[in-house]
């Protein structure tokens, strides 16, 4: 079986490499470290299995491939698959479920004890010499925030949602829930969205992008917020309206953003949010610890050992 690997330097970096795969029995793999979009169809003309990350495999690039029967997608979401083009070809497609659960939950906390601790500006103002000239044993220039009793709200209860919420009650704090279910873990309070954005102090989206979520944070959805209040999305870019997020900053609506995702990756320079005050981004590496990166590369090994066993598994078309 031939393997090709599109974009397989955002998986292993420079600490991990392709070895569970390329041990499976009669597989020739190929690995790219990246591939532009012109490149996607000559390097997979001679693949029966493809693995993607980002690299978009649509009905016309599908069309040009009609030896391929297996795409792994190297993540959870598998929006850069045409997944029915898939379908309609007799090509599996598989993805990656709840590899970067504990990672992406570990940095929302990250991010919001940035905020109510003020961490890395205090660091960063030691190492100017701000302390050293302290009268007191002390020196400190912002608010410093408890969670204990703050209220954290969740968009999305799902296995990241719920992980998330489960910190925030280890925390102290009273969660609510904006979701479709009902069998909630014990503490956890369902809300409506409106109810739960007006009584927050935290906001943390982990809902999936979809045309109700799209902009899901806009203009009237940030009025209803507390000015105390802080957003965090670890999710997906376009669940927030970024001008909207911003000007919310520029005005004082908003206490803080930080986010791990943006609509687009990389940002262009001119993105509002690179310049907006209080806002806090880090570059899409929620699920990118060492850990998650290899669960991600053992299970991607299994998905393809199952479809060529002959019960695929983790397939979502």
């Amino acid at each position: 079986m031939n393997i090709v690997i599109l974009d397989g330097f955002s998986v292993t970096q420079t600490d991990l490499g392709w070895q569970p795969l390329e041990a499976l029995p009669n597989c020739h793999v190929t690995v790219y470290e990246r591939t532009a979009a012109q490149q996607t169809i000559e390097r997979c003309r001679e693949a029966d299995a493809v693995l993607t990350n980002k690299v978009v495999l649509d009905k016309e690039v599908l069309a040009a491939l009609p030896r391929l029967r297996y795409i792994g997608v190297l993540a959870t979401g598998y929006n850069v698959v045409d997944t029915a083009a898939a379908r309609q070809q007799g090509i599996v497609v598989t993805n990656i479920p709840a590899y970067s659960t504990p990672s992406v939950a570990q940095l929302v906390f990250a991010h919001l004890l940035n905020v109510t601790n003020s961490v890395a500006h205090y660091t960063e103002e030691n190492s100017k010499g701000r302390w050293t000239q302290s009268p007191d044993f002390l020196w400190m220039d912002t608010p410093l925030k408890e969670l204990a009793g703050k209220t954290f709200a969740i968009r999305g209860m799902g296995n990241i949602g719920t992980q998330v919420a489960q910190i925030a009650q280890a925390f102290g704090m009273r969660v609510l829930a904006v979701t479709h279910r009902d069998d909630l873990p014990a503490g956890i309070e369902k809300a409506e969205w409106y109810e739960a954005l007006q009584q927050a102090d935290v906001v943390s989206l982990h809902c999936p992008l979809t045309d109700e979520t799209r902009n899901l944070m806009n203009a009237t959805s940030l009025r209803q917020m507390k000015p105390t209040a802080i957003l965090i999305n670890t999710g997906r870019g376009p669940l927030v309206d970024k001008e909207a997020v911003a000007q919310a900053l520029q005005e004082g609506r908003l206490a803080a953003y930080c986010a791990d995702v943006l609509c687009q990756e990389p940002p262009q320079s001119t993105c509002p949010l690179l310049s907006a005050p209080r806002c806090y981004l880090t570059p899409h590496i929620g699920w990118a610890s060492r850990e998650a990166r290899q669960r991600l590369i053992r299970t991607a090994t299994d998905n393809l050992q199952a479809f060529v066993e002959g019960h695929p598994q983790n397939v979502v078309n």
